[in-house]
């Protein structure tokens, strides 16, 4: 870290990781509640699914917008708006009376919330060297992956007990306690940029700029494409696991929660490996490992193997992997930028949410009534990362290639 003290330190970690863990709490709380919504508001689960492919769009075209926002007026000020509208978002979800209201102002609350995701990464790139930031995006893991964890275990008792209303209660409590945190535990890492244009040409200027970058374009599209698996568990477990597999809201969270910790292990594990291998070498070995168990996930499925606890096994391993995936990504794309740090979270931030949107939305549309959607679009999202990794190192290198031929060309020159 650049300039911190110890205790400063864990704070400052904390606080990011609360950040970044706005949307997977947002997502993990109220996934048990879907058959009670559902029930409340007179409508159906397919249609209650909405509400969290809403959400997810939410999130994609938020982080763009709060990328220039991020570099313009510093790091706190579009926090405390974000989360803001995320508070009111969710009072008006806790009072909505029909579903089509939830939908829409879940899409609000969505906007709101993922100002946390981009400012949290742009502030690891702000706070931290290069050569640190994938163990810090691993630890952010640890504080992110306490959600599923925590989360829907928390959200089928409070359906169970006080109603699902009070989920959106209980996040708005969370919002309040991250916003203290921010006033007095986080530092403002960077100053405004009165000088930086808002206007639209120059902003879209600004990501065509970032996203020609090799390195950005092929580590982002990857872990995008790769975290987009996570993303199709989470739209397709409530159905598999409570329909298919008759398991209870209270049950239906203790499985997510176990499948979370694999998360947590494997993000843990990562900081250690990262003392003797590259971030490449693990990605490589990562992909390999979850290509095979999407394999075997989609062979279950379509030769009627599929039981429970087999199912809770290969997507707990299939899962682990994303724990080595992920926060190397991260840490790749946004190593070749320390001005553009928030444009670059913000647009890496988008791809990953538009591409896990895709494939949750996926899931909904190829419901059969079998656990063959979701384990399908978690095994192609992976075998669709390998290819986007190969494919792009390739490109990678050659660009390297390239750049390396030209200044040994211009260093001749300067002795002539």
């Amino acid at each position: 870290m650049k300039q911190t003290t110890s205790k400063s330190h864990f704070y400052l970690i904390l606080i990011l990781g609360l950040l970044t863990a706005i949307g997977p709490l947002s997502i993990d709380m109220y996934l048990p509640a879907f058959p009670s919504i559902a029930k409340g508001l007179n409508t159906s689960v397919s249609k209650v699914m909405l509400s969290l492919s809403s959400f997810f769009i939410g999130i994609s075209v938020g982080q763009l917008l709060y990328g220039p926002l991020l570099e313009r007026f510093g790091r706190k000020t579009p926090l405390y708006f974000g989360l803001s509208l995320y508070a009111i978002s969710s009072l008006a979800c806790a009072t909505a009376m029909s579903v089509e209201t939830l939908i829409a102002f879940r899409f609000f609350q969505a906007l709101g919330g993922c100002v946390g995701m981009v400012a949290s990464r742009a502030m690891v790139r702000d706070l931290f060297e290069v050569k640190d930031n994938a163990k810090v995006f691993s630890t952010l893991m640890l504080v992110v992956a306490v959600s599923p964890i925590i989360a829907p275990t928390l959200g089928g008792y409070i359906t169970t007990l006080l109603g699902w209303r009070y989920i959106f209660g209980m996040l708005i409590f969370v919002i309040a306690l991250i916003i203290i945190g921010i006033y007095f535990l986080l530092p403002e890492s960077k100053k405004p940029d009165p000088n930086f244009s808002l206007k639209p040409t120059s902003i879209l200027k600004g990501f065509v700029s970032i996203i020609k970058e090799p390195q950005f374009a092929v580590y982002t599209f990857m872990g995008a494409v790769a975290y987009a698996g996570l993303y199709a568990y989470i739209s397709g477990s409530p159905y598999v696991f409570m329909e298919v597999f008759k398991v209870s809201e209270q049950h239906y969270g203790w499985i997510f929660a176990i499948i979370a910790g694999g998360l947590i292990t494997a993000s843990q594990l990562n900081s250690r490996l990262l003392k003797k291998y590259s971030s490449e070498q693990i990605i490589k070995a990562a992909l390999t490992g979850q290509g095979l168990i999407g394999i075997i996930l989609v062979a279950t499925s379509i030769f009627g193997y599929s039981e429970l606890y087999s199912t809770i096994i290969l997507v707990l391993l299939f899962l682990c992997f994303q724990g080595f995936l992920f926060p190397n990504a991260s840490a790749l794309s946004m190593a070749p930028f320390s001005k553009n740090a928030g444009n670059a979270s913000a647009l890496m931030g988008f791809i990953q949410m538009s591409v896990g949107a895709f494939m949750s939305a996926l899931v909904s549309i190829l419901h059969n009534e079998s656990t063959l959607p979701m384990t399908g679009v978690m095994a192609f999202c992976t075998l669709s990362a390998s290819l986007i990794f190969y494919l792009g190192r390739k490109v990678i290198v050659k660009k390297a290639s390239i750049k390396l031929v030209e200044e040994e060309e211009v260093e001749m020159i300067n002795t002539l």
